[in-house]
């Protein structure tokens, strides 16, 4: 298997390299992924200046390229040029923190996931609950596992996969849940600050939505200490209004 591997916390950010050793047991694994730490930047591509990149040395471990760019960046130069060979599977991971519920629209780390399956590849996003002093080898070994049960089935195939792992998780045998993503709405405040010269700046802060999230999502039975996998897909129409709207009467 031909594996191309990315994040969006840089290129030497340990999780990656957690997963990457892993990985190698399923196959050739190629490393293109930012050079510096690109969290929260959704699917921002890069094309009003040149992209550039390099290969870069890392302890122990074969050379990668390091993009000075965005997670859907690294993934669309690597598939366009610098891949010797179009990868079977795209894995963007680990990601320090988790991508649920509506997160899965801000992240980086899904984003290069996403863009791997624009090109029809089989593409997984993983992402550990943040803990100071997290165990990404046990989370990398979780993610092993659930790859190469997800790639495994033929319809899995050109597919979309989100994978959430939480903190206990890493400490025992745990249960996997396939769930939907949540959609309650997080992080809606920021507090008001100021700084020494006295000019107002704001900090975003991370609150509880004012409606629960919906029980059996990803959210609710990570709370659990389950591990969560989402199957995913980037066509947003809303098909169920396709045909009504015809009669809609629009004009311009």
């Amino acid at each position: 298997m031909k594996i191309l591997l990315t994040n969006d916390d840089g290129v030497y950010a340990p999780g990656l390299a957690a997963l990457e050793a892993q990985l190698c047991h399923l196959g050739e694994v190629l490393v293109v992924a930012p050079a510096t730490e690109q969290s929260g930047v959704g699917h921002a591509i890069t094309f009003l200046t040149p992209l550039i990149c390099k290969r870069v040395a890392r302890l122990d471990r074969h050379p990668a390229w390091a993009v000075e760019g965005s997670p859907a960046d690294s993934v669309k130069l690597a598939i366009a040029e610098l891949c010797p060979w179009k990868p079977d599977l795209v894995v963007s991971g680990i990601n320090s923190g988790l991508n649920a519920g509506i997160n899965v629209l801000y992240s980086g780390t899904v984003a290069a996931a996403i863009e791997g399956a624009f090109f029809g590849i089989t593409s997984i996003a993983v992402s550990l609950e943040y803990d100071s002093d997290p165990n990404y080898q046990a989370a990398a070994v979780i993610a092993r596992n659930l790859v190469t049960a997800i790639t495994a089935r033929p319809t899995a195939a050109g597919g979309l996969f989100n994978i959430n792992i939480p903190t206990v998780a890493t400490q025992h045998a745990p249960e996997v849940r396939v769930v939907p993503m949540g959609l309650a709405q997080y992080g809606d405040r920021y507090e008001k600050r100021q700084d020494p010269g006295g000019r107002d700046y704001y900090w975003a802060v991370w609150n509880d939505p004012e409606v629960p999230p919906a029980e059996g999502s990803d959210v609710t039975e990570l709370r659990r200490g389950r591990v969560t996998v989402t199957p995913l897909q980037f066509d947003m129409t809303r098909q169920e209004l396709m045909e009504p709207m015809v009669d809609w009467d629009l004009r311009a």
